[in-house]
């Protein structure tokens, strides 16, 4: 049974805070793949049943805790705040819910056709762990085709995703399922004499084959689908709003995401003249130029994953030690990060978070993309930032340890991209400010990063909502955007592989109004921070801003602003 922790001397469990963890306990039990992202404990062997009823039982879960609510007084200020995020978030869930827009979802990072990625999260180091995996493993099959029973009722009911999404699942399905795919290398792993090796691969091989059958579902619903990838301005907003925990006017951060992607690409190019009169290879403003000079500078080049690996710990762990106490309060938990490389290739970087226990820390990993063996610290010394300290690791982190002073739905399991995703790329901006970007190679790093994110906010929005390209900006056509503007525009602004760049746009198409919440939620980081510190924006003022803002864990950005105010 999961451990519920004491509350901390100071502040009593309330009887919403109650409310809250037993909606916690109920969630791990309804959704074990859930159970394990968040580390509770004793789901493990189990997967989710994504079958209408299924769905539907989770759904009645939020909306009774809703109802709940009504009759629960407010005992403090803290209250006060899990009040106005559980009302938010779960009345999103039941809205996306009665519009099926969450079960009917397929895209290439973040719907039930990614429920593999749980076994990344379990233990691996004994052989007692593989049996675990094993059983997870076997009845993989069984959580697939319960999603499949809900496409095809969603279906029924006019929710399919788009056609492209629909062949792309397909495609990753079998990927998958390949004799040199993620099970068949997954259980050459396995601990153990060699008849548990022996179960682990015949476990691997029927997950495998519930993600073949899988495939076959998707290719049979893509008559039923929208060639359209553009999911129109009523369903962006909602997602918009889902992601942001805000609503915004589109139209307002659409010409803003204009402007701010201009500023970027200015300060990008005032950098990249620096660097090209250093290497005086006459390049002048070019950032193109630039790149190609610090590709080509051997000290800034790794070989091979291990070495990737390696740097990654080394500069975490780096930053968490001067960071601490200087910068921010770091407490001993959260001085350990853990950086990993996965397994399915698909060049994603990414963080997961500690376990409720914390005996899994938190750990950044890399998906390196099959035949990729060089990597270049310029351009990602800014995203071991973004993922470590004092970007999610930290926040994730902080938020983990106050269980005990809020309650575990706001310390485990609220999660808002815009407060999250925002965070961390506020967190590359400062540690910029910090003076831990002053190599200007790095630094050029950290703009190309805020380059892709500000290009994102443009293309999701324009793309989806149906507004006009803006003629003014470079790598613009004007006029509606389509995928091949949206391909030109990102090859003008993006600094990534043509394989990366290819995930990405299919990744906007299918999830739309995520990709933008990074940097609309920096945004909304930086205009907290203004007004908590004003002008003088001291030092001891802007940490204890810090401190405050991520004691409150991860919330709707509207409540955010609240809180604070």
């Amino acid at each position: 049974m999961p451990v519920t922790p004491s509350p901390a001397p100071g502040r009593a469990s309330s009887a919403l805070d109650r409310l809250a963890d037993e909606y916690v306990d109920l969630s791990a039990a309804l959704d074990p793949f859930l159970a394990t992202e968040l580390g509770i404990a004793g789901h493990d062997a189990e997967v989710t049943d994504f079958s209408p009823g299924a769905v539907a039982e989770r759904t009645d879960a939020a909306r009774a805790l809703l109802n709940r609510l009504e009759g629960v007084p407010d005992e403090d200020e803290t209250d006060a705040v899990t009040r106005a995020a559980l009302t938010e978030r779960l009345g999103l869930e039941v809205e996306r819910a009665e519009q099926r827009l969450d079960i009917a979802t397929v895209n290439n990072l973040a719907s039930p056709l990614q429920s593999r990625d749980a076994l990344d999260q379990m233990p691996t180091e004994s052989a007692a762990d593989w049996q675990v995996i094993a059983a997870r493993m076997a009845a993989m099959p069984r959580a697939l085709s319960s999603w499949a029973e809900s496409l095809r009722e969603a279906a029924d009911h006019g929710a399919v995703s788009a056609r492209r999404q629909l062949l792309l699942g397909a495609q990753q399905a079998r990927g998958f399922a390949a004799k040199d795919g993620f099970f068949a290398d997954f259980a050459a792993q396995a601990q153990g004499d060699d008849a548990q090796r022996d179960r682990v691969a015949e476990a691997a091989r029927t997950a495998a084959d519930g993600y073949l059958a899988l495939a076959e579902e998707l290719t049979s619903l893509v008559d039923r689908a929208p060639e359209a990838d553009a999911v129109g301005r009523d369903t962006y907003q909602l997602s918009s709003r889902t992601f942001l925990g805000t609503e915004i006017d589109l139209e307002e951060t659409y010409a803003w995401g204009i402007e701010e992607l201009r500023s970027v690409v200015a300060e990008q190019e005032e950098v990249a003249r620096r660097i090209n009169a250093r290497h005086g290879q006459g390049g002048g403003s070019s950032v193109a130029a630039a790149k190609e000079s610090l590709n080509a500078d051997p000290a800034r080049i790794l070989h091979g994953t291990e070495a990737l690996r390696t740097w990654m710990q080394d500069l975490s762990d780096r930053a968490i030690d001067e960071l601490a106490g200087a910068h921010f309060d770091i407490p001993e938990p959260l001085r350990r990060l853990e950086c990993r490389i996965a397994r399915t290739g698909s060049g994603g970087i990414y963080y997961t978070g500690p376990s409720e226990d914390l005996t899994r820390p938190g750990r950044m990993w890399w998906d390196v993309p099959a035949g990729t063996t060089q990597f270049h610290t310029w351009l990602e010394t800014t995203t071991v930032y973004h993922e470590g300290v004092p970007g999610h690791h930290l926040q994730v982190g902080t938020q983990a340890l106050q269980a005990t002073t809020l309650n575990r739905w706001r310390a485990m399991m609220c999660w808002v991209a815009g407060h999250g995703e925002g965070w961390a790329l506020y967190a590359e901006r400062l540690m910029d400010q910090l003076g831990y970007l002053s190599d200007d190679g790095d630094r050029l790093g950290m703009l190309d990063a805020q380059r892709l994110r500000a290009g994102r906010v443009v293309l999701d929005i324009g793309f989806h909502v149906g507004l006009a390209m803006p003629e003014s900006l470079a790598g613009s056509a004007g006029g509606a955007w389509t995928y091949d503007k949206a391909w030109d525009f990102m090859t003008e602004h993006w600094g990534v592989t043509e394989a990366e760049q290819r995930f990405e746009l299919n990744r906007y198409l299918g999830w739309p109004g995520q990709a933008p919440s990074y940097k609309i939620g920096q945004r909304v980081w930086e205009q907290l921070r203004e007004a908590a510190t004003g002008p003088t924006d001291h030092p001891d003022q802007v940490r204890d801003f810090h401190r405050r803002a991520l004691e409150l864990g991860s919330l709707p950005l509207s409540v955010l602003e609240g809180a604070l105010s």
